[in-house]
């Protein structure tokens, strides 16, 4: 597949470290870089950049302005971020962006493993790097302790079990990082809520509005873009804390907005349909009918 001509698009592992200026990594498809270790001159500033391999960054201490949903807040304590392949980002302007410690991997190194069969299960691949991983002091240990078990092993001659170790350290520093993920969903509960109001907001304005005759229902592409999340983020958030991903929160404001018009309204059950952004009435039927169990008829005759 062609390369966008204005995007630094890195193969390989030994591609990156060779651009930071290390010696070849003792494994080809696995490098841990220290950045505290890197020359100035050597940060591609201000850049497209594409990698064809997996990227955790740990920032053990920080001090600034992280955007996190759609405000800046401030932390101390040290994050995690997180990086699949084929993703495109912005190499940052400022070189302290760039302190820290980054944990390199090739789909090739964990393909044969369990871990590259459920890796897209980890959704924090596909947040956004603004959507990090903040954790606590007790937390920042536990990774701390991880990477510093992985650079030791990476620092050993390599033999038969060095891949069998590596690959599991990863899979334990992702069960952590699922773990501090969940408890961050809730801790955040301000700014959480922030978000789960915004969303009812942008919902209630989209059927008001009538985008729903105009767009067709609204989609889950387009509640993440205007809330200025990730997809997977957004969805991972309200899982935790409403037990419903997007689409299914989506479904149930649209159940309710249903019943608002089968209760106040004349309007035909295909009308309905129509209006809320349906293509086909059956549709709507069968949707209603899965999340009430009762058919919308029969809904607007309890209501009567």
């Amino acid at each position: 597949m062609q390369q966008q001509p204005n995007i630094n698009h890195i193969q390989s592992i030994s591609q990156l470290v060779r651009i930071l200026g290390f010696p070849a990594p003792s494994h080809p498809l696995i490098a841990l870089v220290d950045y505290n270790n890197v020359s100035i001159d050597r940060f591609p500033k201000g850049q497209k950049v594409s990698l064809d391999f997996y990227k955790i960054s740990f920032k053990p201490t920080f001090t600034g302005h992280i955007k996190y949903g759609q405000g800046y807040y401030d932390f101390e304590e040290g994050g995690l971020a997180f990086l699949k392949p084929k993703q495109i980002v912005f190499s940052p302007e400022d070189i302290e962006s760039y302190e820290g410690i980054a944990l390199y991997f090739h789909p090739d190194f964990i393909r044969n493993y369990p871990l590259g069969k459920i890796i897209n299960q980890y959704g924090f691949f596909s947040y956004h790097v603004s959507e990090a991983l903040f954790l606590s002091a007790k937390e920042k240990e536990i990774i701390a302790n991880l990477f510093a078990t992985i650079a030791n092993e990476l620092d050993n001659n390599i033999d038969h079990f060095s891949q069998d170790v590596l690959v599991s350290q990863i899979e334990l520093l992702l069960n952590y990082s699922n773990r501090f993920y969940n408890r961050q969903f809730i801790t955040r509960k301000a700014v959480n809520h922030d978000i789960i109001t915004s969303l009812d907001k942008l919902l209630n304005r989209y059927f008001e509005e009538e985008n729903s005759l105009k767009n067709g229902l609204p989609s889950v592409k387009y509640i993440s873009t205007e809330l200025k999340l990730s997809q997977r983020y957004l969805s991972d958030m309200l899982s935790s804390l409403t037990g419903l991903n997007t689409q299914q929160y989506i479904q149930n404001v649209i159940i309710e907005k249903a019943k608002e018009k089968l209760s106040t309204t004349n309007l035909s059950v295909s009308e309905i349909a129509y209006e809320l952004g349906f293509e086909h009435s059956q549709s709507f039927s069968k949707l209603f009918k899965s999340k009430t169990n009762i058919s919308p008829l029969g809904s607007r005759h309890l209501f009567n």
